[in-house]
This record gives structure tokens, C-alpha cells and sequence, in this order.
């Protein structure tokens, strides 16, 4: 592959390395970076396009980077070729990552949205928690996720790594300020998809375990420390509350997703199980205990 790169003003290099540190150019070019032979492996095995890559010269020899390099060439992309110390500098990991692809985010469609399951986030700004959302809708089987402003980004790098190849699966819309979608905007958006949407409160009455989640649906969750904003709130067709051991104050944003879509996954799957396999497994509901906020 040549003499690998160790000039920090190669041009390819400097573009890779803005894309890694800097939102403004990302958002500028249209482009992202993911990072690792597992999640490029599995972004490519969905089909999906790869603009360019960048390789650590020495982890050229290694079976997994060289098997991915294999399906990247069989796409047109030839990887350029870094030195390990300009692979820490683009890479944004403890552990620099090996491989690193530069890929165009796909456009999210709303259209495809309405009449389904969906997850909302209000001002959600972790993007470990974000990551973590995604990843859990993937697994649950919900397809489109929609984030209003104040929302970590969805395609920055650091929600990518932690969806772990959610990305490759998911339809992501972005509502922000200057698409007329702002705070304001997003209730509207809420109601447009043309399902009820849920959210969580301590308040309650009804507990997610004893409400029947069979219909379509939009979950809404807020931000991590003030939860949903009061435009928001006001779009909730229904409040649920997670019951939880008393004296504890709340759930994780991201663990409370993870309870209200595998609640709603259980229930679907017991509903639709032969009465044999219905029985072993119980309907169920959740003991109560102290409800949670989250945000």
C-alpha cells in the first residue's frame, strides 16, 4: 500500500482530523467518521456507502482490519495508509482505533415515521446515553428515532461508537431550530406522527407493566436532569410511571427506554405466542414501588 503517511499536513490526513474534532465541519461537509473494523464491517454489510478510510500501517496484517480493507476495495476504497501517531490524533478513542471510514449520514425521513412505533428525545445531550437510546431501539425493533434541539447530535462520532451499528439500521431525524423544528416545533411533530405518545413521570397513576402497549406508538424522553420540556410535556397523550424500590429518585434516560420498549416488546410477544407458550410465560406486571423520573 505504499509508505504510510507521516506528515501531520497531509491534506487527507488534516480532513480526516477535523472531522474527528470539529461539529462545525462536520455539519459543513455532510460528513462523519465511524471508527473500528466492527462497526465499518457492519455499516458496509448493510450496504451502505463509505466515502473514504484510514488504516494504522500497523495493524495492516491483522485479520479482521485486513478482511474489512478486502470489502472496502471490492467497494472502490482504497485506504490511506496512516502512521500510528496521526491515528491517535484522529481517532477519538483511549485506544486509537485501528480503522477509521468517512461516510455521508443518511437523511432522516418523518414520512416513514407516521402510523409506527417511534422514539422522541427532548434535549437529551449525553451521548453515551444517546448511543445507548439508539442501540436499544435496534435491538426492541423500534426503526425510527427523531430528536429535537439540544439533542446530543446523532451522527456525531461519539453517539456512533456507543449505538454500536444502530446506525446501519435506523431511520434518524433531526429536528432543530433552523428547520423551523425548534422547541416550539417539535409538539407539533409529536402530533403529526399520528399515534399516541407516551412518556414517564413519577406522577403517574398508571404503571407501564399494567398498561396494554399493543398499539403503535411514540415514547418521549427527556433531557437527564429536567426531563421534558413543558411544550413537550403538554404534546404526552399519556403519562406512565416505572415503579421502582422506594428511595431511589430516578431511572437513567437510557435504562428507562430500555424498560418501556422491552415491556412493550414482551407484551407484543406474549400476545401473539400459542396459549401453551402463553402460559409458561406469564402476562405479568411489574411490582409497585416508588415511580421514576426520568429525564
Amino acid at each position: 500500500m505504499g509508505v504510510p503517511i507521516t506528515s501531520r499536513s497531509n491534506p487527507a490526513f488534516q480532513h480526516l482530523r477535523r472531522l474527528a474534532t470539529d461539529a462545525r465541519e462536520r455539519a459543513q461537509a455532510g460528513r462523519t467518521l465511524i471508527e473500528g473494523d466492527h462497526l465499518i464491517g457492519a455499516w458496509v454489510g448493510h450496504g451502505l456507502p463509505v466515502v473514504s478510510c484510514a488504516v494504522d500501517a500497523a495493524a495492516l496484517e491483522l485479520p479482521a482490519i485486513a478482511a474489512t480493507i478486502a470489502r472496502l476495495r471490492l467497494a472502490g476504497i482504497e485506504p490511506l495508509v496512516l502512521a500510528g501517531a496521526l491515528m491517535h490524533q484522529v481517532s477519538a478513542l483511549d485506544s486509537a482505533a485501528k480503522l477509521i471510514a468517512e461516510i455521508e449520514p443518511r437523511a432522516g425521513d418523518l414520512g416513514r415515521a407516521r402510523g409506527e412505533d417511534s422514539v422522541v428525545l427532548d434535549a437529551v445531550q449525553d451521548p453515551g446515553n444517546v448511543g445507548a437510546i439508539l442501540r436499544t431501539c435496534a435491538a426492541a425493533g423500534i426503526r425510527h428515532v427523531i430528536a429535537g434541539p439540544g439533542n446530543a447530535a446523532l451522527w456525531s462520532p461519539k453517539v456512533i461508537r456507543a449505538a454500536m451499528g444502530a446506525h446501519a439500521v435506523l431511520n434518524l431525524i433531526s429536528i432543530d431550530a433552523g428547520s423551523g423544528g425548534g422547541v416550539e416545533g417539535l409538539p407539533a411533530v409529536i402530533a403529526a406522527l399520528g399515534v399516541p405518545a407516551l412518556g414517564t413521570s413519577p406522577h403517574a397513576s398508571a404503571s407501564v407493566y399494567d398498561t396494554a402497549l399493543a398499539q403503535s406508538c411514540a415514547w418521549v424522553f427527556g433531557h437527564e436532569g429536567g426531563g421534558l420540556s413543558a411544550p413537550v410535556e403538554s404534546a404526552l397523550t399519556r403519562r406512565l410511571a416505572i415503579p421502582q424500590a422506594p428511595g431511589v429518585e430516578s431511572l437513567n434516560v437510557a435504562a428507562a427506554v430500555a424498560v418501556c420498549l422491552f415491556e412493550q416488546r414482551r407484551q407484543r410477544r406474549a400476545a401473539a405466542a400459542p396459549p401453551d407458550a402463553a402460559t409458561l410465560t406469564g402476562a405479568g406486571t411489574g411490582s409497585r414501588g416508588r415511580a421514576s423520573r426520568t429525564g
